[in-house]
C-alpha cells in the first residue's frame, strides 16, 4: 500500500494533542496509583494498595468511556471537533492539578481517602476522555485516508512513548526533591499549555456537517446497522485490541511500585522505564511503515508473540541490566501493536460516526480491558504480594513477579480472535 504526505498543519495539530494528552494519560495510569501507595503507607495500610487501585482503575475507565460516547457523539452531531478539543484539553488540566488534595482527607480513614481519590480521578478522566478519546480520535480518523492514517498512528505512538519519557524522565524524577504536589501542579500546566496550541493548529474537518438529531438519538442509531460498516469484523478487530489491552492491564497498574520496591528506589525504577521508552520512540515511525508493508494483520501477529515474550522475560528478571533489556523488549512490540491494531480499527469506521464509534474503541481498548486486567492483578498481586521494610524503615507490600507470567499469558488470547480479522486492501 503506498503512502500519502501528512499535511503540515495536520502533522503539528495530531503531535501537539495526542502529546498532551498522553502525558496526563502516563501521570494518571502510573503516577496515581503510585501516590495512593504512597498515601497507604504513610497511614500504615500498604496491603490495601492492591484494592484501591483495582476500584481506582476499574470506576473511572468507565467514566473514561461514558464521557467517550456521550461527547463523541455530541460531536456528530454538532459537525464540530474543536469545542469538544478546546473545552476538554482546559478542564483535563486544571483536574489533573486537584488530584494529590484527596490526600488531605487521611484524617478521615483509609476508606475516605480512596473515595476522594476516586472521585477526583473520575471528575479528571471525565474530561481526558471528552478532548482525547472522543475528539482527538474521530479527528485523526476525518483528516487521514486509509493510505496516511498508519502514519498519523506512528506519530500518535511516538508521543504515547515521548510522554512516558517527560513524565518518567524528567517530571517523574522531580518528585523526590519538589514532592507529589507540585509535580501534579507542573504537569496540569503542561497539558494545558501543549493541549492549548494544538487546538489552536487545527482546523474543522471537511464535509464534517451538523446533524437533524439529538445527541441521544445518535447514540441509539449506533445500534441501526449503518451499510457502509461490516459489524463482523470491526467487532472482530476490536476482540484483538480487547486481548492483549488486558494482558497490558494485569500488570501495568502495578508496574511502577514493582521496580520501584524491587529495586530499592523510584528513581532507580524511572530510569530503566526512561531508556525502555527512549528507545521504542526510535523505533515507533518505521513501525508504523512496517504496517503498511507487511499489512495489520501480520504486524499484529508478529507482535503480539514478542509482546508476550517480553513480559514474561521480565518476570525473570528482577535484577537492573535484565530488567532493562526485557523492558525494551516489552515496550517496543508494546508500540508495534498499538500502531497495527489501533490504525485497523480506524480502517473500519463509518464517515457518518467517527466520534461516536471512537466510545466502542474505547469500550473495548480501554474500559473492558481496565477492569478485567486490573482486577486479574489485583488478585494475584493481594495473595500473592509480599510485605516488607524498606530503607526507611517503613512497612511496604511489593507485587510479585507472578504478574508478568500471568499477562503474558493472557495476551497470547489475542491471537484467537486475530484468525478471523480481516483488513481492507484498498
Amino acid at each position: 500500500m503506498s503512502e500519502e504526505k501528512l499535511p503540515r498543519n495536520i502533522l503539528i495539530s495530531v503531535t501537539l494533542l495526542s502529546l498532551a494528552g498522553q502525558i496526563a494519560w502516563a501521570v494518571e495510569n502510573q503516577f496515581y496509583n503510585d501516590f495512593i501507595d504512597e498515601t497507604l503507607i504513610a497511614m500504615g495500610v500498604p496491603e490495601f494498595g492492591p484494592i484501591a487501585i483495582t476500584l481506582l482503575v476499574n470506576i473511572t475507565t468507565c467514566v473514561g468511556t461514558l464521557a467517550t460516547i456521550l461527547m463523541g457523539s455530541y460531536s456528530d452531531v454538532i459537525g464540530k471537533r474543536k469545542p469538544i478539543l478546546l473545552y476538554g484539553f482546559i478542564f483535563w488540566a486544571i483536574t489533573t492539578s486537584l488530584f494529590p488534595l484527596s490526600a488531605l482527607f487521611n484524617i478521615y480513614g483509609f476508606g475516605v481517602v480512596v473515595f476522594t481519590a476516586i472521585l477526583f480521578d473520575s471528575i479528571m478522566t471525565f474530561f481526558g476522555g471528552m478532548s482525547l478519546n472522543a475528539g482527538f480520535n474521530a479527528y485523526v480518523t476525518d483528516v487521514t485516508t486509509l493510505k496516511n492514517r498508519s502514519k498519523a498512528m506512528g506519530i500518535a505512538q511516538i508521543t504515547v512513548l515521548a510522554s512516558l519519557v517527560i513524565v518518567y524522565g524528567a517530571l517523574g524524577m522531580l518528585i523526590d526533591f519538589i514532592g507529589y504536589y507540585m509535580f501534579f501542579i507542573l504537569v496540569g500546566i503542561l497539558v494545558g499549555v501543549i493541549g492549548l496550541i494544538g487546538v489552536k493548529k487545527t482546523r474543522e474537518p471537511k464535509g464534517l456537517e451538523p446533524m437533524n438529531i439529538s445527541t441521544f438519538q445518535h447514540i441509539k442509531n449506533t445500534f441501526k446497522k449503518k451499510s457502509s460498516v461490516n459489524y463482523k469484523n470491526f467487532l472482530t478487530v476490536l476482540l484483538v485490541i480487547c486481548s492483549w489491552q488486558i494482558g497490558l492491564n494485569v500488570f501495568f497498574p502495578y508496574l511502577i511500585i514493582f521496580l520501584k520496591h524491587t529495586l530499592g528506589n523510584r528513581m532507580m525504577a524511572l530510569m530503566i522505564l526512561f531508556v525502555a521508552l527512549l528507545i521504542s520512540i526510535m523505533f515507533s515511525y518505521p513501525l508504523g511503515k512496517l504496517t503498511n508493508k507487511l499489512g495489520r494483520k501480520r504486524m499484529t501477529f508478529i507482535s503480539t508473540l514478542l509482546f508476550s515474550l517480553g513480559m514474561f522475560f521480565i518476570g525473570l528478571s528482577p535484577e537492573l541490566i535484565t530488567l532493562l533489556l526485557s523492558g525494551i523488549m516489552t515496550f517496543v512490540f508494546y508500540t508495534a501493536l498499538s500502531i497495527s491494531t489501533f490504525t485497523w480499527v480506524k480502517d473500519l469506521y463509518p464517515s457518518e460516526g467517527r466520534g461516536q464509534f471512537s466510545g466502542y474503541w474505547n469500550l473495548f481498548s480501554g474500559t473492558i480491558p481496565m477492569i478485567i486486567g486490573p482486577i486479574i492483578g489485583g488478585i494475584i498481586a493481594f495473595n500473592f504480594g509480599i510485605k516488607d521494610i524498606d530503607s526507611a524503615g517503613r512497612t511496604i507490600f511489593i507485587p510479585p513477579d507472578m504478574l508478568f507470567f500471568v499477562a503474558a499469558l493472557v495476551t497470547l488470547i489475542t491471537l484467537i480472535p486475530l484468525i478471523f480479522a480481516k483488513e481492507i486492501k484498498s
